[in-house]
């Protein structure tokens, strides 16, 4: 299972072998994989594919969310949120109502399915993080973790929206 000799530990400091974007886009393929996988194992395989970070997200404590909020998280349009989340409801994942302040506009909620998903993610995640634990150690984790979020920092100069994430 873990190989001492793994193809990254030859990353010497200041000489990267792959650039950093396409680590990140299959790191995040590792999750979204498992992610998916453990979906389908529970019959949870008709979540639309931004439909994992709407529950995920829901799931890890977001509560109750506005639907403009998830419009700016998702950075899509308006229209493609609407049918994303008009999916959800519809597959019995999400419930919209109208938000109580103001009438025009709708709060989205996860339902007990939506909860069982969000859980069933979690779980998928978790399994991640301890096999990348065991394979590199957690002080190699938390400077993983440290660095995406000065990364995320870098990237909030320029887009201040970005920087009202807090902790995930």
């Amino acid at each position: 299972m873990f190989d001492p000799h793994a193809w990254y530990d030859n990353f010497a400091v200041g000489h990267p072998v792959i650039a950093m974007p396409a680590l990140l886009r299959w790191a995040r393929d590792t999750y979204g994989e498992a992610m998916r996988k453990a979906l389908a194992e529970a019959d949870c395989d008709d979540i639309p594919p931004n439909g994992i970070y709407v529950i995920g997200g829901l799931g890890m404590g977001a509560g109750d969310v506005p639907q403009g909020v998830l419009v700016k998280q998702l950075k899509v349009s308006k229209q493609a949120a609407g049918q994303l989340v008009d999916t959800l409801v519809l597959r019995g994942y999400l419930k919209r109502e109208p938000d109580e302040e103001d009438r025009r506009r709708f709060t989205i909620r996860l339902t007990e399915r939506g909860w069982h998903a969000a859980a069933v993610q979690r779980e998928a995640r978790e399994k991640i993080d301890a096999e990348l634990t065991a394979r590199v150690g957690a002080d190699a984790v938390a400077s993983a973790r440290k660095t995406l979020a000065a990364l995320i920092e870098i990237g909030s100069l320029d887009d201040p929206s970005r920087s009202s994430r807090g902790t995930p």
